[in-house]
């Protein structure tokens, strides 16, 4: 029996420590699920069919209205930036950085995020 390969695919700056918040399986292609990392809410967004990175990992908690609703907003992209659109207000968020491009005072966290084999893996430091 060979060993089993592993995938990787990073987002941003790598991690000191990794924390598994889901499979593979969990994800949903060209959408957003959402994860508990350590006290937050974490919007993680799986695009197979973008160019460079596939994964991200975006707050949930939508400053505007105050409702942890990231997670369910639409992905388009905006003069070539991949975004989020909240499903309340409708303002984007580049899922490269959080920022948002309606008001720019208001930014989104990040996280590092990776596949790693079948686990998708959020950096937490």
């Amino acid at each position: 029996m060979s060993a089993p390969t592993t995938q990787r695919i990073d987002s941003l700056a790598s991690a000191d420590v990794w924390q598994t918040v889901c499979e593979h399986q969990d994800l949903v292609s060209n959408s957003g699920i959402v994860v508990w990392l350590d006290g937050a809410q974490v919007a993680l967004f799986y695009l197979p069919t973008a160019h460079g990175k596939t994964l991200y990992a975006i707050d949930n908690h939508d400053p505007q209205s105050g409702a942890n609703v990231i997670g369910r907003g639409l992905i388009g992209s905006i003069k070539g930036d991949l975004v989020v659109a909240s499903p309340i207000y409708k303002q984007h968020f580049r899922l490269e950085d959080g920022s948002c491009l309606e008001y720019p005072q208001q930014r989104l966290r990040v996280w590092p995020v990776r596949l790693n084999g079948d686990v998708v893996e959020v950096g937490v430091a």
